[in-house]
């Protein structure tokens, strides 16, 4: 997995030149359809250096990713038989039981799928395609991307407006985690209330 590591490097690099924001856009896009590396690699090094401007780092982040998750979503829908093979044996976290057992889920959970994915670590692109692939509700689609990936990144960057580079450290090591536990309690709330009506 050398190529990974290169790839992390490379994305890294861009926070240090003057297209940091342009490349945080772009990078959020393709990881939400098909690049390896999440733009969380990107978000928190440019939001450290302009922390007045983190916010709009966050910004830029969830609007490339939501319109990212809109092709991956495309791809799905007109062209995944055509692509699908390429995208089992070279993209990271898709395999064809992973994508089946996604297809199953929507049948009951699309909104809570897509917004599990859009905020937390669980491989987004994979959602976005197979949304498309199953065709479930575009405009639902769009609304649970961009609550999702919006409380994600404006998450990190708040965090690291308020609270400057020393959380940077927490953020690395903590995050995902905390976002899990956090999505279980909110799906968990959410359930609870449904079986006590």
């Amino acid at each position: 997995m050398k190529w990974i590591r290169k790839l992390y490097d490379w994305v890294l690099s861009w926070a240090e030149t003057p297209y940091g924001a342009v490349a945080l856009f772009f990078l959020a896009f393709a990881e939400a359809s098909f690049f390896p590396i999440p733009p969380d690699v990107l978000l928190l090094p440019l939001c450290v250096a302009k922390r007045t401007q983190a916010l709009r780092f966050a910004a830029i982040c969830t609007a490339g990713s939501v319109l990212g998750g809109a092709a991956g979503y495309a791809i799905g829908w007109g062209a995944w038989a055509s692509v699908d093979q390429l995208f089992y044996s070279y993209v990271p976290g898709f395999s064809e039981d992973k994508f089946n057992m996604v297809g199953g889920l929507y049948d009951s959970y699309d909104f809570w799928i897509v917004f599990v994915a859009a905020f937390t670590p669980i491989p987004y692109k994979v959602i976005t395609i197979a949304a498309g692939v199953f065709k479930i509700s575009f405009p639902m689609f769009m609304i649970a991307s961009l609550v999702g990936r919006a409380a994600r990144f404006f998450l990190v960057a708040g965090m690291l407006y308020f609270f400057g580079e020393p959380i940077k450290g927490f953020i690395d090591k903590w995050f995902n985690l905390l976002v899990v536990l956090f999505t279980i309690l909110l799906i968990g709330g959410f359930a609870l209330l449904k079986y006590l009506h």
